[in-house]
């Protein structure tokens, strides 16, 4: 099977995402209104007055490609970049450059005009003055849908493209759909992802993989493992994030022993596993009150040769910490600060809180210290507990006094 077919299994699975009423590919752009000749980027006059940056382009002196940037990218007002624009076209040195366009479009995506960059993309695309590469593109797309939320555009961006002159890549097409999950736009993902060959998409382990991600954050485990099996059909090969983002998925469905099988199909596979695979496991055995089985497992990454990072240690902390099991936790914090890992605020409130508990005035102390030593400061709640501790403890022969305890 050609890697640009999507097959019906692939379709069929994605379409349990669940419907909403938005359709982009169908919507067309609305028309601009006619532009000047003067004025080819906007109708709008250059009303701000001319500022020592712009002084150039006053002169007739002929001016670089570099120098134009340079011009643009020291303009503080981004309102008016598009005057300057206007005045830069006018001039008989006026070159269009890639690199002029993305300095314009970010400007504008700074002051949100969106306006004038879908009226900038509008007459690139029919004056065409310069060739535009993917990752032009790539940067339109993304600044459309993450500084403007303008989800659609951001579509129609990605579709017009051979319009252009220059068809996407699996890179440019997977921003889309990553942008799609990102967003809730389920149903979507399933029309973009049907239209890959229209724009002779070649499909790729990422691209499943963001598929499979959306299908798991929907909780559509089933659909999700019809994605996994589709990897050979497609001429891919699953990777470590595609069986975590399933092991995450399960998990979270509270199926923590369904996700070690998985984690062993993976080994058998020959995918290694890395630390956020083991991770999300203990984090797993965590939220089912399996500390015990964290504990080991956290050895066993040791054993692999998978060496456990911040997320790995501070998993099996709150695991102990929410068993109550205080002394282990106060080793295993021991162990954490000698790596140069440091536990999170909310441990040490946690340990703190337990020992207070259980009127162990001295571990309060030791808590209290490595906390300070670690740059954090306790809150007043924290303080109150630990006054009551310490007088507690003068009654009981097992004490220290406040300023003891925080001067050490």
């Amino acid at each position: 099977m050609s890697k640009t077919m999507i097959s019906r299994s692939v379709l069929s699975s994605i379409k349990n995402f669940p419907s909403f009423s938005f359709h982009p590919i169908a919507t067309q752009i609305p028309t601009l209104e006619p532009l000047s000749s003067s004025f080819p980027f906007s109708t709008q006059q250059p009303t701000a007055p001319i500022s020592p940056p712009l002084f150039k382009l006053t002169h007739k002196d002929w001016l670089s490609p570099n120098e134009i940037l340079k011009i643009f990218d020291n303009l503080k007002e981004p309102t008016s970049v598009i005057s300057v624009l206007n005045q830069y076209s006018a001039r008989k040195d006026y070159k269009p450059t890639e690199p002029l366009f993305t300095l314009v479009i970010n400007k504008l995506a700074d002051a949100q005009d969106f306006d004038s960059i879908e009226n900038i993309m509008e007459k690139l695309k029919h004056k065409k003055p310069c060739s535009l590469s993917d990752d032009f593109f790539q940067n339109v797309i993304k600044k459309y849908g993450h500084c403007g939320g303008r989800i659609k555009r951001a579509i129609e961006t990605l579709f017009s493209m051979p319009d252009h002159g220059t068809w996407p890549t699996v890179k440019t097409f997977n921003i889309i759909l990553s942008l799609l999950v990102a967003n809730k736009l389920f149903d979507v993902v399933h029309e973009i992802y049907g239209k890959a060959p229209k724009l002779g998409i070649e499909i790729e382990a990422c691209t499943l993989n963001i598929l499979i991600k959306g299908l798991c954050e929907n909780g559509k485990l089933e659909s999700a493992f019809k994605v996994l099996d589709e990897f050979p059909k497609q001429g891919c090969k699953p990777n470590v994030r595609t069986f975590s983002t399933l092991m995450h998925g399960l998990c979270e469905k509270g199926k923590v022993d369904e996700a070690f099988e998985l984690m062993g199909r993976m080994e058998k596979e020959g995918i290694e596993a890395d630390a956020v695979s083991f991770n999300i496991l203990i984090s797993g055995l965590r939220k089912q009150g399996r500390v015990e089985e964290g504990v080991k497992l956290l050895e066993k990454m040791k054993r692999k040769g998978c060496y456990p990072n911040a997320g790995s240690y501070q998993e099996v902390l709150y695991g102990l910490l929410d068993a109550g099991r205080f002394m282990e936790a106060k080793e295993l914090m021991g162990r954490m600060i000698l790596e140069r890992v440091s536990p999170s605020f909310d441990s040490y409130k946690k340990l703190i809180h337990g020992f207070c508990k259980e009127k162990l005035v001295r571990e309060v102390d030791w808590a209290l210290k490595q906390m300070v030593q670690q740059g954090f400061v306790p809150k007043m709640g924290m303080w109150t507990q630990m006054v009551k501790c310490v007088f507690h403890g003068s009654n009981t022969g097992d004490s220290l006094s406040l300023p003891e305890i925080v001067n050490g």
